[in-house]
């Protein structure tokens, strides 16, 4: 986008969509960056950040193990490695870690899963090592503290402290139960002061209790001590406590110089963590909005929505329970301007801010709630001016204001600018103000601009409907409910209902009737007539989509028909051919049996008789047989030689030479190839003749045309 209009982005309600989105980020820098998120310049950017989020939006749905995003940014953490002497910290190493596990996750992923090459691209400038994590592993434990064994003189700190500790609670155990026995100590018999452990006595007997007073408490009955037998001792252990932290910090600055051998890796890990801290964000968004990537097109300006949705209104909707109603509408070269009508509260203001919002959400590149099959293109300029702008500082009405704005939009109005104008020509004089508007209104026209203007003016439905490349819209009213239907209608203006919306919000009926009373008959029977027109529309959309849907339906049904009857047919038939095949078994068997039951066992003519028989029998079936393959073989060479004379006839008609004109003489007899309508040439005309076929008159090209 060449130009971003921050008042059309106020007009829009686009800092909701920023605030959201910048809440979803981790780091601070991508939600500083994305609570300021204007639309790009470059479209092919816009296409490789949508590609992004459509990615990780498909791992999501399809619920592939993806790394879990859970890291910190490490600016602070570059600037110190940036500085020879400097110390990190351990929560700094702990970032580092983080951040390089999450990266190495990363690279195993896209390593088993290849089909999210663009986000894969996220990676460039880093690599997989093993390196930092194995570094900070040798000297971090599992809960991320620093090792006992992270050096030997650590370790050996450490002991000394454990022991001391040991040392000291032996024997302030043992200091206390003497106290406690003696009725020195109150029921809250010990405290901890300076991270010393110090008996709770009572301050009538603190001079009997041997050891060191570290306070008391606020009303003084209390005298909190620390007995003698481990003051040496618990000075002892803060010494071994600041030789530990000096160890650590010795470690951690090792750790660091290494560390900062792989500052290049780690600057990269930082973008990474960004870009992908990022495309999660914008997922983010697009779940909570029900936001897809539409299909985008390059070439012009022509774009389609499909099911599109205010987000913002669908979010409110949905935290109160409330249907949202998706509107359907497109903007073409051939219908480029789209003038929308109708009663107030209707849903016109809404279907205008859907549109523009939608689209600068596109251009900044985040998923839209639109269906898949929507079409979105790319402008130079989103501008838009709704709503009431009244400034008191600059002592402007609406009606200036709007005016100053109209002429701003002249300066950038082209071919590629979409303008949202909502009550257009409102503010003024109805009469004088709406021929204004009508000049605006051609004035953009004729600078090919593309837009959504919302209006109550006839003469701007009129001048919609006089321009080619303009079209009326209207928002349904339901004249019987007086509900308004929220539902966008395309092709012919609609109505204001005002007499019906003021019905609607209590106006007693007697002001109503004189109010009409006052009103030109012929407009009033012209707004209801537009009503009705509505109405009717509605009612004929209605059955014409029920229509549609009972004959999808009975052409699925048909077609399941057709494929059970043509599958039982097939079923019945070679059941047939197996009872067939079956049964002159079965007669072959019986036959066989009567031979077998026949046959003599002892006479040697009648055996030799039987015999002829078996092999007369066997003779006439095998003719059978044979003569029935040789009819089968008849009749698929008949086939064939019908299909090849079929052939050959087909050829012939090819390469008949065609009759001219010069063949056909105003008179002559002729028919239309291959039917047998005939009739008489009245004229000729070029390459067409003027036929009469009896009564009737037409006119047929000459190659189709046959003399008798």
């Amino acid at each position: 986008m060449r130009f971003f209009d921050e008042k059309t982005a106020v007009d829009l309600e686009f800092d909701q969509v920023r605030i959201w989105l910048a809440g979803f980020c981790i780091t601070e820098t991508v939600a500083d960056r994305l609570s300021k998120i204007q639309p790009y310049r470059d479209q092919k950017e816009v296409e490789y950040r949508l590609n992004l989020s459509h990615d990780l939006q498909l791992i999501r749905i399809k619920g592939v193990r993806f790394p879990r995003m859970e890291f910190q940014e490490l600016n602070k953490e570059i600037q110190l490695l940036n500085i020879n002497a400097s110390v990190l910290e351990l929560d700094a190493i702990v970032k580092i870690f983080d951040a390089s596990r999450f990266v190495n996750e990363l690279f195993l992923f896209f390593k088993e899963h290849t089909d999210y090459l663009t986000l894969k691209t996220l990676l460039e400038g880093a690599h997989y090592t093993k390196d930092i994590e194995k570094e900070i592993d040798k000297i971090l434990d599992e809960r991320l503290h620093v090792k006992d064994d992270a050096s030997s003189e650590l370790q050996r700190i450490r002991q000394s402290i454990a022991s001391r500790k040991k040392q000291i609670n032996r024997n302030f155990d043992k200091a206390i139960k003497s106290a406690r026995a003696s009725g020195y100590i109150d029921d809250i018999s010990e405290n901890v002061i300076d991270n010393r452990r110090v008996m709770t006595v009572i301050s009538t007997y603190k001079r009997q209790v041997d050891g060191s007073i570290l306070g008391s408490s606020k009303t003084g009955s209390l005298t909190y001590i620390e007995p003698r037998v481990n003051q040496s001792l618990n000075f002892e252990l803060d010494q071994l406590i600041d030789d530990e932290r000096k160890e650590i910090r010795r470690i951690l600055a090792e750790l660091t110089n290494f560390l900062r051998s792989y500052l290049d890796l780690i600057v990269s890990y930082q973008k990474i963590l960004c870009a992908f801290d990022e495309v999660n964000a914008r997922v983010k968004l697009g779940h909570k909005i029900k936001g897809v990537r539409p299909i985008i097109n390059f070439k012009d300006q022509d774009m389609e929505l499909i099911d599109a949705f205010h987000p913002i209104l669908m979010v409110k909707n949905e935290a109160v329970k409330l249907k949202t109603v998706p509107q359907s509408f497109s903007l073409k070269k051939d219908s480029r301007l789209l003038v929308i009508s109708g009663p107030n509260a209707g849903g016109k203001s809404i279907t205008l801010k859907t549109m523009g919002l939608l689209q600068i959400m596109f251009q900044s590149a985040l998923l839209v709630p639109v269906s898949t099959k929507s079409k979105m293109a790319f402008f130079d300029y989103v501008l838009s001016d709704i709503g009431d702008n009244q400034s008191i500082e600059n002592q402007l009405s609406t009606y200036s204001y709007r005016l100053q704005r109209m002429n701003f939009f002249l300066e950038k109005t082209s071919p590629k600018t979409l303008l949202l104008l909502d009550e257009f020509g409102t503010g003024s004089d109805p009469e004088l103000g709406g021929a204004l508007a009508e000049v605006f209104f051609e004035t953009i026209y004729e600078e090919g601009c593309f837009g959504v203007i919302t209006t109550h003016y006839s003469n701007i439905k009129l001048k919609a409907a006089q321009l080619p490349e303009a079209i009326n819209a209207n928002m349904i009213f339901n004249r019987n409910t007086l509900v308004p239907e929220y539902q966008l209608a395309v092709g012919q203006p609609g109505s204001s209902f005002t007499f019906e919306v003021a019905q609607m919000n209590g106006i007693p009926p007697k002001m109503l009737k004189r109010a009409k009373a006052k009103v030109d008959g012929q407009k009033i029977k012209l707004d209801e007539l537009i009503s009705d027109l509505q109405r009717d529309k509605s009612i004929l959309q209605k059955l014409k989509k029920e229509s549609y849907t009972a004959s999808q339906e009975m052409a699925a049904s048909k077609d399941e028909f057709d494929e059970k009857s043509a599958h039982y047919e097939e079923r019945l038939k070679t059941q047939q051919q197996l009872i067939e095949k079956n049964n002159k078994f079965l007669n072959h068997g019986k036959k066989m049996s009567q031979f077998i039951q026949n046959y003599p066992s002892k006479s040697k003519l009648k055996q030799t008789k039987c015999l002829k028989e078996l092999k007369k029998y066997i003779t006439i079936e095998k003719s059978k047989i044979g003569m029935a393959l040789l009819k089968t073989q008849e009749a698929q060479k008949l086939k064939e030689a019908a299909e090849n004379a079929k052939g050959n006839k087909q050829k012939r008609e090819r390469h008949v030479p065609v009759k001219t004109e010069k063949h056909l003489l105003v008179g002559s007899r002729v028919k239309i190839k291959n039917t047998k309508q005939a009739g008489d040439v009245l004229s000729l005309d070029g390459k067409e003749a003027t036929i009469a076929f009896g009564h009737l008159k037409a006119k047929v090209k000459l190659e189709k045309l046959v003399v008798i």
